[in-house]
């Protein structure tokens, strides 16, 4: 289980970092941001959170205006012009463990995230604050870059600044001038579907982009015939447990629940008292989402696959 946000709140008091905070709705986009954080005491920021083709992983956070070329980065990091794209949402939900439009530096707290390559817009260092979420977007956090780096430098990490504006020219005389910066871990995530959505919320904590980027899999070396096999193996044995909706429901409900009981213990009820149901609830969203993303996939692969037989064999019973 990832941080929570009173977790992160607690750790910054602990470190004797100064931070104002602002609670408000849910916000997915910088516009809406707007309307409850005064701009003249501090800076919006976005978020993007970016794989490369061997499937390593960058968090780059800049300021909202700042403009950011992924082609351009992707030849500065020396990953070609095409190198980086948008991590895929179960990557956000595994590694960063935080939910969509929550992505913010300090994501990185937790253990998961520990080989996440981190690039910081120098831009922050002329701001007197910035605003982040800390963890869930309906909170607003500010402070200064040298808040943030005290924590950074606290999980380990090295704060690293960059003109992300900047376009170098990158030859064979002038090598990439942020090549040092690409991670030397890889992750491998669970197999997800080829067409799996990409897009990562709103400018406020991402930039939206059309990809269509190829699901992260450790099956990318396996001949296809093999894999064409083992997949039809995979969904004939899906097919029997997922035809019958009353079932599919009834697994839905089931994980819901076994979340529900396992955050209701003594412990939470006396540190969070009269929250306690605002934390079951993002405690739902953060670990329910990847679970439900991944049932409905099966149940529309199992529909794909028995079609219009499944849904006569199982029909509601009417009272």
């Amino acid at each position: 289980m990832g941080f929570t946000k009173e977790q992160l709140l607690a750790r910054l008091k602990e470190l004797q970092i100064e931070f104002a905070g602002i609670d408000h709705s849910v916000v997915l986009t910088v516009e809406d941001q707007k309307k409850y954080v005064d701009t003249t005491k501090g800076a919006l920021c976005k978020n993007l959170f970016l794989k490369d083709k061997k499937h390593r992983l960058y968090l780059v956070s800049a300021l909202a205006d700042t403009k950011v070329d992924l082609k351009v980065l992707s030849q500065r990091l020396g990953l070609g012009k095409g190198g980086l794209r948008m991590a895929p949402n179960e990557a956000l939900l595994e590694i960063l463990q935080v939910p969509l439009g929550c992505v913010t530096p300090f994501a990185l707290v937790n253990e998961s995230a520990r080989h996440v390559s981190l690039l910081l817009d120098q831009g922050f260092r002329s701001q007197d604050c910035c605003f982040f979420h800390p963890l869930m977007n309906d909170m607003s956090i500010s402070l200064n870059s040298r808040g943030l780096d005290k924590f950074l430098k606290s999980i380990g990490k090295d704060p690293t600044y960059v003109d992300l504006e900047a376009n170098p020219p990158v030859g064979k005389d002038q090598p990439p001038d942020l090549a040092s910066l690409a991670p030397s871990e890889a992750y491998v995530l669970p197999d997800l579907p080829e067409k799996a959505a990409s897009i990562q919320g709103h400018e406020n904590n991402h930039v939206t982009l059309n990809n269509k980027s190829a699901a992260v899999t450790a099956k990318a070396d396996i001949p296809s015939n093999v894999l064409k096999k083992e997949k039809t193996t995979n969904l004939d044995n899906l097919s029997s447990s997922f035809i019958d909706p009353e079932k599919f429901v009834e697994e839905i409900l089931g994980k819901a629940s076994a979340i529900v009981l396992s955050e209701i213990n003594e412990e939470n009820i006396k540190q969070h008292g009269e929250q306690l149901g605002s934390v079951v609830s993002n405690s739902i969203l953060r670990h329910l989402s990847l679970e439900l993303k991944n049932l409905a996939t099966i149940y529309k692969n199992t529909a794909y696959t028995d079609g219009f037989h499944a849904g006569t064999r199982h029909q509601p019973k009417r009272q």
